[in-house]
């Protein structure tokens, strides 16, 4: 596992160095998941993949998957999509058979960038978890599609045909599509442009750089040369949420992995989130999820051992 600095205290495991050094660089990598499971084990403990997303495809079993602060134990068949840095961990019966497939995020965005709206790139900015036997009789035909993609790309990733760079980033493509349908909840429908894609990842990015520092609004569009109206306009096509919430956001989503997978006091939480004050970081915590940190921590704790 590749080293981690101060902040990053999941271990980042990056599949083309820690696994397959064939794939280093690659944008795509196919593997079954027996072949990891017989590398990793079966009870694969918390962790991320800084810049890509995963889909674990599992055709039986009981499975018990962690995805950020969300528990999921699920019969097989499943399917799961973690997107890119998000912690996650996993456990699968032994004799579980599927797919698992690391994609780089780039390949979400520019196709988020060529659809005609953003049905498909806000299917898939949050944890996605599918039990086949709980969804309805027209979302199984898109289940059957689905693994018939991935049986796709299995036997295209076991050959060296013509194009097969080209087909296995069209059968990516293709696949994402399938479970942004199977995982799509309904709203308004919106447009997006590639300027509206690009400020929006412009400002994603530096609340990633930033959201410890506690900048202001002001200070990040200040920073990005444009108005707060085109920001939170921008933010609103894309993503249906405010700046300022994308920002909060941010923040709870840190506290609550701290919370989770770390030891920290909710003191030390505080001041590691650029708080001074615990009191308003605890007054912060809970307007934005309903719990106090402790409430947080301890009802975690008995949802993650159920």
């Amino acid at each position: 596992m590749s080293e981690a600095n101060h902040t990053e205290w999941i271990p980042n495991i990056i599949i083309g160095q820690d696994y397959d050094r064939r794939y280093l660089d690659a944008p795509i990598h196919y593997d079954v998941l027996e072949n990891l499971a017989d590398f990793y084990g079966r009870e694969m403990p918390v962790h991320r993949h800084a810049q890509y997303v995963q889909i674990h495809y599992i055709d039986r079993g009981t499975i018990d998957f962690h995805i950020d602060d969300k528990v999921y134990h699920v019969q097989g068949p499943g399917c799961f999509f973690t997107p890119a840095s998000i912690p996650h961990s996993f456990r699968t019966d032994p004799n579980a058979r599927g797919h698992v497939l690391t994609i780089h995020q780039s390949l979400v965005w520019q196709l988020m960038q060529d659809n005609v709206g953003t049905d498909i790139g806000t299917s898939l900015i949050e944890g996605i978890c599918l039990e086949r036997d709980q969804l309805s009789r027209a979302q199984k035909t898109q289940w059957t599609l689905l693994a018939g993609v991935l049986e796709d790309i299995h036997l295209e990733w076991s050959t060296s045909q013509m194009g097969k760079e080209l087909a296995l980033k069209s059968l990516v493509r293709l696949l994402l599509i399938r479970l942004a349908r199977l995982s799509f909840k309904r709203s308004d429908s919106r447009t997006v442009n590639s300027e509206d894609l690009r400020l929006f990842r412009f400002f994603t990015d530096m609340i990633e750089k930033h959201f410890r520092e506690q900048w202001h609004l002001p200070r990040y569009s200040a920073e990005m040369a444009i108005s707060e109206s085109r920001l939170n306009q921008t933010c609103q096509r894309i993503a249906n949420r405010s700046p300022k919430k994308l920002i909060h956001d941010r923040v709870i989503q840190e506290s609550k992995r701290l919370l989770i997978f770390s030891n920290l006091s909710s003191n030390e939480i505080c001041y590691q989130l650029g708080f001074s004050d615990p009191a308003y970081f605890s007054r912060f915590f809970k307007k934005h999820t309903g719990m106090t940190t402790q409430q947080f921590r301890k009802h975690t704790a008995v949802r993650g051992t159920q």
